[in-house]
């Protein structure tokens, strides 16, 4: 059954792609698939009609009993057979139906499948969570192909309208779900039935939640509208969602929930009085409409009350005609549909004003719908008749037996089935009948494979009817779970009971149905003159306004582009929230505090300095003293003994102080004073409230452990399984290794997310490849005294000092791209530095990077360490320092390093082990002594690189892009002016950074190099 529900998957998936060599065959190829369903299905017969179950169990979430449990019993054997019978049909008559150049046709091929694949696995599902799952999967799939012709506005309006009515059941549903399983203690269906809860106030709410899920889906009153407006989808789609399959799927769960719970108090009430409500309401507006599909649709309302009240009933009786029943809708109403889809094909309306003569020019198509219709009215010798008196037995047995909703149902159910007959007698006139006064249309005939799905249901419809014993065998084995009223006379079923009552009671309904149609013009009279009080439609239409009105009140109010206000709300609603919980709560004892006189010192200087940043109104000084805030922690963590924390944080303040640098230089230097703000002391109030209650929460949490926490197993895991001292380290790349993928992946997102904030196209979109960052781009004009070359109006003549000097200058240059800045811009003492330590600093980071797993250091702390360095290099250099000290691409660095880091959880798979196990190698190495080399560390190289791509693509996002795009607005702003000659643009920074001159022009470069200012690796600094 998995592999069923996977190749629905996959060959849905697959259609799309097919479509332009198979066309409309692809119809054929997922009707292939659901036919291969309904082999397995039946394959599974001997096994369930032997009053056994085919199970299927794979773990998925055992910890919150969320596991793929797949059950097939009685009941779910014969709604599999419908979905998947009934799906292969609906999509073969699919491949005549729509034309081989309709638009989207792949897409709609593959969504139908997708759906008979979640419907089959809703009736199969033993777990409820999972049924929920494909329950909101029916909803998401039927949106998509009621909305299917997307530029006409009806249909998207029909398929948001749905999609709203059933997900917010569905919702409901799973809130009971919820409920059920807390009170029984098993999420399995089966056992959740088989031995049910007590039936106490809260497991009746929770049945309650459910049924209003059970009402949306099956569009029972006051939720019935969704489906009438859902007919704006294709008429496959009608056939098989709003006939067969999907609002049935109410039907299923309470036909499935009614053996454990048909007799707690309010089931049998609700559902009765709605499902018989339901009936009839379907079946008036039925009889109001002129539209063939529209008759259906309510007719389709009309009988799903008609199978909820009978299958909710919970007598054996009741249950068996109800799953005969349900057997029966599935094969009449998808008939129905399907010929009026080919009605509206080949005369091109479904309006029954206009169509007359029809049944003189398709004769077969007649024949069909008049068994149809026979069936669906409950005329013998079809299966709708057998179930019809079924049911009639089962309320006048349960009324006779003193239970007074037997009489309500059976009289409603009475009145409900003259409906019937009276709106398929209109749809049979309506369809087929000459007309005075009206044009006879012009039908063309159509292949007779176009009339194979709804013949074959048609047929189905009169085998079944004759052959009623094979239908009792199912229908018995499941209404056998429900109580009989009569053990010793069990109902079975039979074309032919003798006349009996039942027998009876059909042909008044059938009597009173004709005349009403007789007489049906008088009854559009009555119809008319009876006012529209409630209409489900317009009251929704109004929900969904005033839900409108109120977002759009609620957002002017609370979305106001105020960070302050947005942040405010927050803290101060958590810092009420948990005070009042806190005041509320029992305190436990709390833990001594330890402390000491050098910790002191430190709080006190990390408060001042939050204090202090509070009251700054520089943005830089702010910055800074946020950031010894960071630093004060760091030491707080080292005096703890907690050196990994130590450094960690300590390299994270550094790299945040360059990253606020780096944003800050396009910012303002001080803060704007908005006089909107909240005075000081309310901000002061909040901030104290926010503080207090966070320690609060911290002491509550740490006193109110009661159990022996998971780290204190880590130092003898680290030593033992990872074969490592650093229990920090080893927790990040070896015990817990699963969070630090999930870090890193956020790691990526993040770094990829920043540079599509920043750069314009791609990463190098505006500086081309690394491979052209190589030499830098040059000036035309500096400001500096001595220049390469003399501009002389009409020529250009080279200096004669530039041999001697560039030679000078070889030996003079510290960083590769130094000549490239601006005089005023350079440092030379930062560039000595920035050379000196660089190397030094790169060693650092791989010596942090492979001591790691036993001292203090590790992948992230060796990857920022790595980071900074590159930062000396911009922040001495400039961009082009930057690119030519590290000339890959960041975004294929992340690469690289993910692939480490994924490629070591895999390999133990491969092996057998499990994800992310790690092993050592512990030898003697010649001349070398020891080696210990552990195989997580590959994992902490990933990590290694991604750190160092992360900060590589900080640094030419915030630091180089934002140069570029500066130099660019600058050019545009001043290059040339009014008359337009060249000007002479001073070689600076943007707000105190270096930045390089505009590039030369292309006179400029034929020189070939032009000493001080070419800042090239070949002119000053040789090879590093």
């Amino acid at each position: 059954m998995l592999l069923l529900l996977l190749a629905f998957g996959i060959v849905a998936c697959a259609l799309p792609l097919v479509r332009r060599w198979l066309h409309n065959g692809m119809f054929i190829v997922a009707a292939l698939v659901s036919a291969a369903a309904f082999v397995v299905t039946i394959l599974q017969g001997p096994a369930v009609l032997a009053g056994g179950e085919v199970r299927e169990t794979l773990e998925w979430l055992p910890q919150v009993s969320m596991n793929l449990d797949l059950r097939v019993d009685a009941l779910s054997w014969v709604l599999a057979l419908i979905v998947t019978g009934v799906g292969a049909l609906v999509l073969l008559y699919c491949a005549r139906y729509f034309k081989r150049d309709e638009a989207d046709l792949g897409r709609f091929a593959a969504i139908l499948l997708a759906f008979a694949g979640v419907m089959y696995g809703l009736v199969i599902a033993d777990n409820l969570y999972l049924l929920f799952i494909f329950w909101e999967l029916t909803s998401v799939f039927s949106y998509l192909l009621v909305g299917h012709y997307t530029g006409r506005r009806a249909s998207r309006g029909a398929a948001m309208q749905a999609l709203m009515v059933t997900v917010f059941g569905g919702l409901t549903m799973f809130v009971g779900f919820v409920m059920l399983h807390a009170q029984s203690g098993t999420a399995l269906l089966g056992e959740l039935i088989a031995d049910p809860p007590e039936f106490d106030a809260l497991v009746i709410t929770a049945i309650m939640l459910v049924l209003v899920g059970v009402a949306t889906k099956s569009a029972l009153v006051p939720f019935h509208f969704w489906l009438p407006g859902a007919m704006a989808a294709p008429t496959p789609v009608s056939a098989y969602l709003h006939a067969a399959a999907m609002v049935k799927a109410g039907v299923y769960l309470v036909a499935r929930l009614a053996p454990g719970f048909a007799e707690m108090p309010g089931w049998r009430e609700v559902l009765v009085v709605f499902g018989v409500f339901t009936m009839l309401v379907g079946g008036w507006r039925s009889l109001r409409q002129h539209d063939l599909k529209l008759i259906l649709a309510y007719g389709t309302v009309s009988q799903l009350g008609f199978m909820t009240t009978v299958v909710a009933f919970g007598t054996h009786d009741a249950a068996l005609a109800g799953i005969t029943l349900v057997v029966a809708h599935a094969c009449f109403k998808a008939a129905l549909f399907l010929i009026v889809g080919m009605i509206d094909h080949r005369t091109g309306t479904r309006d029954i004003r206009k169509l007359s003569g029809l049944g003189r020019s398709a004769p077969m198509l007649v024949v069909v719908t008049t068994l149809a219709l026979a069936s669906m009215s409950g005329l013998p010798p079809l299966i709708g008749f057998v179930a019809k008196e079924g049911l009639l037995g089962a309320f006048l047995q349960a009324g006779e037996h003193g239970n007074a909703w037997g009489w309500v149902a059976l009289i409603g159910v009475a009145l409900g089935s003259a409906f019937t007959v009276a709106y398929s007698l209109r749809f049979l006139w309506g369809a087929f009948s000459r007309k005075p006064g009206v044009e006879s249309v012009q039908y063309v005939p159509e292949h007779l494979d176009f009339m194979v799905s709804p013949a074959i249901l048609a047929i189905v419809s009169v085998v079944f009817g004759l052959a009623a014993p094979l239908v009792n065998v199912p229908a018995g084995l499941y209404a056998g779970t429900l109580p009989s009223l009569d053990p010793e006379h069990p109902a079975y079923l039979a074309l032919w009971h003798g006349f009996e009552p039942p027998l009876f009671i059909s042909l008044g309904t059938i009597v009173l149905g004709s005349l009403m149609f007789a007489g049906r013009r008088t009854v559009a009279n009555l119809q008319a003159k009876v006012p529209s009080i409630i209409e489900s439609a317009r009251g929704y239409w109004t929900a969904i306004n005033v839900v409108d009105l109120i977002s759009a009140r609620v957002t002017a109010a609370t979305q106001r582009g105020s960070l302050p206000f947005y942040i405010g709300t927050i803290v101060v609603v958590f810092a009420a929230t948990m005070g009042i919980t806190l005041l509320m709560a029992d305190w436990p004892q709390l833990p001594p505090i330890e402390w000491s006189w050098v910790q002191l010192v430190v709080v006190v200087v990390m408060s001042i300095a939050a204090i202090a940043a509070t009251r700054s109104r520089k943005r830089f000084q702010g910055v800074v003293l946020v950031g010894v805030t960071g630093y004060a922690m760091a030491v707080i963590f080292a005096l703890h003994g907690a050196p990994d924390l130590a450094i960690t944080q300590t390299l994270i303040e550094t790299i945040t102080l360059v990253v606020f640098v780096l944003v800050l230089r396009r910012l303002p230097a001080t803060h704007l004073e908005r006089k909107e703000n909240l005075p000081a002391w309310v901000r002061w109030g909040i901030g104290l409230a926010v503080g207090i209650a966070l320690g609060a929460v911290a002491l509550f949490a740490i006193a109110s452990r009661t159990v022996t926490p998971d780290s204190v197993a880590f130092p003898v895991l680290a030593s033992e399984g990872g074969h490592g001292q650093n229990i920090v380290n080893v927790t990040l790349v070896d015990l817990r290794g699963w969070d630090t993928m999930g870090e890193l992946s956020v790691l990526i997102a993040a770094a990829t997310g920043i540079a599509s904030l920043i750069y314009l196209n791609t990463r190098y979109a505006n500086r081309g490849s690394p491979k052209q960052l190589v030499r830098p781009p040059r000036f035309t004009l500096t400001a500096s005294p001595i220049t390469d070359v003399i501009q002389v109006p009409g020529r250009t003549t080279q200096n004669p000092e530039r041999p001697a000097r560039q030679a000078r200058d070889h030996q003079k240059v510290w960083l590769l791209a130094g000549k490239s800045l601006a005089p005023e811009n350079r440092s030379i003492l930062l560039e000595v530095v920035v050379r000196l330590v660089f190397h030094a600093l790169f060693i650092a980071s791989l010596f942090l990077l492979f001591s790691g797993h036993n001292a203090p250091g590790g992948g992230f702390a060796g990857g920022i360490v790595a980071g900074l360095a590159l930062a000396t290099r911009y922040l001495a250099g400039g961009r082009h320092e930057l690119d030519l000290a590290m000339r890959i691409d960041a975004g294929r660095l992340l690469g690289i390093g993910l692939l480490f880091a994924t490629v070591t959880a895999l390999v133990p798979v491969i092996l057998g082990f499990g994800p992310l196990t790690s092993t050592y190698i512990d030898t003697e190495v010649p001349f070398i002594g020891e080696f210990v080399f552990v195989t997580s560390t590959l994992f902490d190289i990933g990590v290694y690189l991604i750190c160092i791509a992360l900060a590589i693509d900080i640094l030419r996002s915030l630091g180089s892009e934002v140069d570029i795009q500066a130099e660019a607005t600058d050019r545009d702003e001043g290059a040339r002016s009014d008359d337009g000659e060249l000007q002479v643009m001073p070689v600076g920074n943007v707000h105190d950074h270096p930045v390089l001159a505009p590039t030369s022009t292309a006179a400029d470069g034929a020189d070939g190099g032009d000493g001080d200012n070419s800042g090239g690796p070949h002119e000053g600094g040789g090879r590093e």
